[in-house]
């Protein structure tokens, strides 16, 4: 059987170790809820409730600042997905690391979450794939657009139903 070819997600010829903010999003395989429940109704300013997998995810995601040279700048575990924004600041270990490293830092950071996160909830007992193929990334280009993005993420629980990952 001949399958399409896969699009490649990422820029070509783009250093992702570079100094700068991204916006990582990363989905559940099949878009299962599995991190946690929106509570409460929209008019109501609804909770987002993490569950046990959320917490395994919160806690991972909050050593990717002690285990890489990055900074999560904000984030937000969904019942599906994760947003991020993940800022590289170039200092001397990141720039000597960044000439030595075959994969991008950024890469090898959600890389890490990903695995690590699979692993201990397949330790409780979930025996499916946790996470869909790769995560998507925007280069954040200006103050202007990290803040919409600051925004986006800040009001995601709010927003749950006309989402485009929402599924019930």
């Amino acid at each position: 059987m001949n399958l399409p070819k896969r699009k490649p997600t990422r820029l070509v010829d783009y250093d992702y170790s570079s100094e700068g903010a991204y916006f990582i999003t990363i989905c559940t395989h099949n878009r299962k809820n599995l991190f946690s429940n929106i509570v409460g109704a929209i008019h109501e300013s609804p909770e987002n409730k993490l569950n046990s997998n959320g917490k395994i995810v919160d806690y991972y995601i909050n050593k990717l600042n002690d285990r890489f040279e990055l900074k999560v700048d904000k984030y937000i575990i969904m019942p599906n997905h994760i947003h991020l924004i993940v800022v590289i600041e170039k200092n001397e270990r990141s720039i000597r690391e960044s000439t030595l490293q075959k994969r991008a830092l950024i890469s090898k950071a959600m890389g890490y979450l990903k695995m690590n996160v699979s692993r201990d909830i397949h330790k409780n007992g979930y025996s499916k794939n946790i996470w869909q193929r790769s995560f998507h990334d925007h280069i954040i280009r200006d103050e202007k657009d990290y803040l919409k993005i600051w925004n986006y993420i800040d009001t995601n629980p709010q927003k749950w139903s006309d989402d485009c990952f929402y599924t019930e």
